[in-house]
């Protein structure tokens, strides 16, 4: 089972593992990226420099700051940074900084079937849609605020549809199928094509999972 895997969690605020395991991030996560080229990671990340701390993050329609100096992600509040307690999402900051390549997105939505490794998208890794239906199943307008919310924009996918943008290089693409008296609703969620270039099956799951709670949870947000 790989780091990611063994780290994934249902809730916000993210502090155990499914299995009970605290989360926690691994400090060689850190220590690599303090070791890269800032300037070729900020062209292949689409991120920009923070002077002196570290990185700026446009993430799911917010700026985040990776703190260097104090190993952390911080947000923008009280007109300071304050520091965000949130491992998945310190996870996969870390992960998408240190395996981004210089791929641009493909503009090929597909689903998770349609992935290289569609087979670890079963069992207990299958993505959730269920509390997706029950939120917004029969509230289309609460799933496009919450979209929106979160910088989403809409797609022509199902009755509706939306582009959530995670990461500079890595959205997710939810498609509503309304529900009525005679069909029950349907939600699906999407890739771009190259996502397999940037991220391995766990983190494409761990990222699913983040944006969906983010989209549930909004704007009631930990970031």
């Amino acid at each position: 089972m790989s780091e990611v895997q063994s780290r994934t969690i249902s809730k916000l605020p993210l502090t155990r593992s499914p299995l009970g395991d605290e989360v926690k991030v691994p400090p060689s996560y850190w220590e690599d990226l303090s070791r890269r080229n800032l300037e070729e990671l900020c062209r292949k990340a689409l991120v920009k420099l923070h002077v002196p701390e570290g990185l700026l993050v446009r993430f799911l329609g917010r700026n985040i700051m990776v703190d260097f100096q104090e190993k952390c992600l911080k947000r923008a509040g009280h007109g300071k940074w304050e520091r965000i307690e949130y491992p998945l999402m310190e996870i996969l900051f870390l992960i998408y900084l240190l395996n981004i390549g210089p791929d641009p997105l493909e503009n090929e939505i597909i689903s998770a079937k349609e992935l290289k490794s569609s087979h670890f998208f079963q069992g207990p890794h299958a993505l959730e849609i269920e509390p997706l239906i029950e939120r917004f199943g029969y509230e289309p307008d609460a799933f496009a605020r919450a979209a929106e919310s979160l910088g989403g924009e809409r797609e022509n996918l199902g009755d509706l549809g939306y582009r959530v943008p995670v990461f500079p290089k890595v959205p997710v693409y939810y498609a509503l199928w309304q529900g009525d008296e005679e069909f029950e609703p349907r939600f699906s969620i999407f890739f771009d094509r190259s996502i397999e270039k940037h991220l391995s099956a766990d983190a494409i799951w761990g990222l699913a999972k983040l944006a969906s709670d983010a989209l549930l949870k909004a704007p009631d947000l930990p970031f």
